[in-house]
């Protein structure tokens, strides 16, 4: 398993085949040497491949890809980015063999797919990883239908390109058919080495984004609230050591954004005839991204949310977090339509086209104004006792200036702080370090809040409060214990954790096996987390405790508070952590155990 580099030397000197790793790498180098070809050019060929049946053979190897102008080294499968798109059965038995052609250990998961713990793809945790040279042969029943991916969970490799689609078809037919389907799987790319992006995030968190405050901001803000106010704001700002503008670590200043492997300039195209309903299969397979997505002109009909039937909701955008699945139906009017995906942090975005024939296209959107994080994001961020800066510490003027914010704080609107509820926030001991800035003693807990800059925008935006997976719940026992993890981090040092402490430091979390338990995740920091367990479901409550939506991955908002119930099925050890990328390998990550 991937996190940190110390983690990764610890299990090294406890396993032989990380030894014998090393002494074969050069060998296996100059026997990949024929492999190592410039990757089959997908704007060449519009369609990513489509592998369908039960049995697959799928070979990770290193090829040359030009994506930004320049030459650079992808992780391929079958020689593409993304790889192939995997077409199952439900109910079939599939076996994948996946040969290693790489100088490093491999791996592939199944993202969201329910299956025996051995065959999840998780190295060190689930299995040994693919030695270079070796092939490993997954085999399991596909128990589930919709729309996943899979990607690596070694090294830096999902972020070099190795990731891909799965779509399953269902036993029965689907309630919700159309004329077309087409995979719509975006990711960023970078040129850089992804180590040296993580360098730089450790040494600098704020390296890649270039939306700094600035004095014209300060004038603008001087325009709308008045000088006192607009000063008082940036002072407070300041005092917390926090950045308004930090909406995402990394933005367009080094990622390009692609739609199939394809960037805006390729321009993917979606072939329909006028009066087709056309199926969507909205993936986010990015390393670090969120998206926000819209079709201008169109609306979308959300018929399924991480692979799971909901109740169709109309709505003209919705925000897709990193591994969460989306599948909207749409019915075009016209000759052609953009499909439109803006980073968070709008640096940057990608776009492809739907429409009646090749060389169609339709006007792209200018990107939104980026808007900034407010008190009312970080609800309550003033009485967090920031490490090295609690109350007890205090001077009189930063007890003043907190007690004004905490005031000041009860009249933003922009956040809904109304379904605001009274709740016990219960810290670990262990929160209360250097690797912890922030901890939030009033989070909220609705969950119809679309997030930072997409509120009030004019338009109909999905929210999880939307989400209803068509049949409730899977289990309706009620829980016999409950769960509360914090998740953590310190954006100085670039640390990320749960409960303030990270992977290499972590003991494992305990299930019991068949138990009903309650997850509570609360968000002491002032990014949103998309947090994924291996291996179950998560089913989503309401905020008054009623079964929402079946999800793999729940994205919690700064300072929210989520709750789930799992139920322990799945005997084994499987991995729970958050799919930032570099938030996981940073720290934020642990290991479940069910026995």
């Amino acid at each position: 398993m991937t996190i940190t580099t110390n983690r990764l030397k610890s299990l090294a000197s406890r396993s032989r085949r990380k030894f014998l790793k090393g002494l074969f790498n050069s060998c296996v180098l100059i026997a990949t040497l024929p492999y190592i070809k410039p990757a089959k050019a997908q704007a060449n060929a519009q369609a990513v491949p489509v592998l369908n049946g039960t049995e697959f053979d799928l070979t990770i190897a290193h090829n040359i890809v030009n994506i930004s102008g320049t030459e650079k080294y992808a992780t391929t499968i079958n020689g593409t980015v993304p790889g192939p798109t995997l077409h199952w059965q439900e109910g079939d038995i599939v076996t994948l063999r996946v040969k290693n052609l790489l100088p490093e250990e491999t791996s592939l998961h199944w993202h969201g797919i329910i299956l025996p713990y051995q065959m999840d793809g998780a190295p060190q945790i689930s299995f040994d990883g693919i030695a270079p040279g070796e092939t490993f042969t997954y085999h399991f029943k596909v128990q589930q239908s919709g729309t996943y991916w899979y990607h690596s969970h070694s090294e830096m490799q999902e972020q070099t390109g190795l990731y891909g689609a799965i779509v399953i078809d269902p036993l029965k037919p689907d309630p919700n058919q159309a004329d077309r389907d087409y995979v719509v799987l975006m990711s960023d790319w970078t040129d850089e080495d992804p180590m040296a992006v993580f360098a730089k995030l450790k040494k600098e968190s704020a390296y890649y984004n270039h939306n700094q405050p600035t004095i014209v901001d300060l004038f603008d803000d001087v325009a709308d609230e008045g000088l006192s106010s607009a000063v008082e704001k940036r002072h407070e700002w300041n005092m917390m050591r926090m950045n308004r503008t930090d909406l995402a670590d990394i933005s367009a200043s080094t990622y390009t954004y692609l739609v199939n492997g394809h960037t805006s300039t390729d321009n993917w195209l979606g072939l329909f005839k006028l009066g087709e309903k056309i199926r969507l299969r909205f993936i986010n397979a990015s390393a670090q991204s969120f998206f926000d997505v819209r079709i201008p002109g169109l609306k979308m009909i959300v018929v399924s949310a991480d692979g799971q039937n909901i109740d169709p909701v109309e709505v003209d955008e919705f925000r897709i977090g990193l591994a969460e699945t989306y599948d909207v139906i749409v019915t075009p009017e016209d000759n052609a339509y953009t499909i439109f995906a803006q980073s968070m942090d709008r640096t940057g975005y990608v776009r492809g086209t739907l429409a009646t024939q090749s060389g169609l296209s339709a006007p792209v959107p200018a990107l939104d104004k980026a808007q900034p994080l407010t008190m009312g994001d970080m609800m309550g961020a003033m009485d967090h006792d920031m490490a090295g800066m609690d109350r007890s510490k205090m001077t009189p003027e930063q007890m003043s200036q907190m007690d004004h914010s905490m005031h000041a704080m009860a009249g933003m609107s922009d956040v809904k702080t109304a379904s605001k509820k009274s709740i016990q926030v219960h810290h670990a001991s262990t929160e209360f370090d250097a690797s912890v800035d922030m901890r939030v003693d009033t989070p909220r807990t609705n969950l119809d809040d679309p997030g930072v800059g997409l509120r009030n925008n004019g338009r109909r935006v999905l929210t999880y409060a939307d989400l209803h997976t068509v049949g409730g719940t899977l289990d309706a026992r009620s829980p016999t214990r409950e769960m509360e993890l914090h998740l953590t981090g310190n954006m100085q040092r670039y640390t990320w954790s749960f409960d303030g402490v990270e992977y290499n430091d972590a003991k494992p979390i305990h299930f019991r096996y068949g138990e009903r338990l309650r997850v509570i995740l609360h968000n002491d920091t002032m990014m949103a987390h998309p947090v994924h367990l291996h291996g179950m479901w998560s089913e989503l409550e309401s905020e008054d405790g009623q079964f929402q939506a079946r999800k793999h991955t729940i994205i919690v908002q700064p300072a929210q508070r989520v709750t789930f119930l799992v139920t322990a099925d799945a005997l084994g050890r499987w991995p729970w952590h958050c799919h930032l990328f570099y938030h996981m390998h940073a720290g934020m990550f642990r290991e479940v155990v069910v026995s």
